[in-house]
């Protein structure tokens, strides 16, 4: 296994900040078009996170 950070961690972290910037989107009471787009990029990097996860253990297993 190598040294260094998980990448899939990485963007499990992205989407949290992602749904973050969203709910704070959501509650400013402005348009709400722009933290749309940050709920579907937390959702996004959080599909993200498992995919490279698999993929790193397919490739550690070689």
């Amino acid at each position: 296994m190598k040294k260094g950070v998980n990448k899939s961690i990485l963007f499990y972290i992205a989407s949290v900040l992602f749904f973050i910037a969203s709910a704070i989107g959501f509650t400013s009471g402005n348009e709400s078009s722009m933290a749309i787009v940050w709920l579907c990029l937390g959702s996004s990097f959080l599909c993200l996170g498992p995919t490279h996860k698999k993929k790193e253990n397919n490739t550690d297993d070689k």
